[in-house]
């Protein structure tokens, strides 16, 4: 499968603070959602700016359907949707007019594309977008991001501000993006269960490190939570053991293979974001 976005070894830093993306490394196939995961400082719209170009990368390669990113490219920049959780659209205009201003801006945009979302988010043509809640600013950017034929999707928080009615159209909005299987998704969401949906691979951010790196089956299917004493740990295989934290008397551990684990330790009911709290909290194994 041909790969939609492939990053290499990214690096960013900031002079006087301490965080810094160290050598981010990740790929999209195409017809796949890849679930960005990381607590807020985590790195993922430092990742996701420097794929756009909105931020200067120090070191590492990205390539945008097999060729290098150029952020001066407009070609490529056409091939991008982007929402951002702070994108700034003109509050004085109405979507009527911002229909016009983007087809102006864009070689590929689809006015028949952008009226067809502008009615399924049920989004008022006339007002001004200064006065729309959040929840329909980002329907709003997520409309446009999906009417100048995108091949790939950059998402940072696109779900948020809107209701559970909202989230589950907007999933299905993606979900029938990628269908054809030449388009592909970077989605990041404080929202797991919304990512637990719909992604097919997840990609778990710490401290500007990519931490795991699975698919969400394998993530499911063969991963598990166990809660079990010192000694039990102990009995657990190195290279299992993907994560852990003490509580109280004992450990929660986080394995890849819970198959190979002894069988009187004790294994928890666990979801995405059960793993995701783990891993942000837990020692490396």
């Amino acid at each position: 499968m041909a790969e939609i976005l492939d990053v290499k070894d990214l690096s960013k830093r900031y002079d006087g603070n301490g965080f810094a993306l160290k050598h981010v490394s990740f790929s999209i196939p195409a017809g796949s959602i890849v679930g960005f995961i990381g607590e807020n400082g985590a790195g993922k719209s430092t990742t996701m700016g420097s794929i756009i170009g909105t931020l200067q990368k120090d070191d590492g390669d990205i390539h945008i359907f097999g060729d290098p990113m150029d952020a001066k490219d407009s070609a490529i920049k056409e091939d991008i949707g982007v929402v951002f959780d702070d994108m700034n659209l003109p509050y004085d205009l109405t979507i009527n007019q911002l229909g016009k201003v983007f087809k102006k801006l864009y070689t590929r945009w689809e006015t028949d594309t952008f009226a067809y979302y502008i009615d399924l988010f049920s989004l008022p043509r006339d007002k001004k977008v200064g006065t729309f809640s959040r929840g329909m600013s980002m329907k709003i950017s997520v409309a446009i991001a999906l009417s100048h034929q995108a091949r790939l999707l950059i998402l940072d928080e696109a779900t948020a501000g809107l209701d559970p009615s909202g989230r589950e159209e907007l999933l299905e909005v993606l979900q029938e993006f990628v269908k054809d299987g030449q388009r592909g998704i970077l989605l990041s969401s404080h929202i797991t269960s919304d990512i637990e949906k719909i992604a097919d691979s997840l990609i778990f951010i710490k401290n500007g490190q990519i931490i795991l790196k699975v698919e969400k089956e394998d993530l499911l299917q063969n991963y598990a939570i166990f809660h079990c004493t010192d000694e039990e740990c102990a009995q657990i295989e190195d290279d299992m053991l993907v994560t852990y934290r003490r509580q109280n008397e004992g450990m929660e551990v986080l394995v890849s293979n819970k198959e190979k684990v002894p069988n009187h330790v004790e294994e928890q009911k666990f979801t995405i974001d059960d793993i995701a709290l783990l891993l942000m909290r837990g020692e490396k194994g």
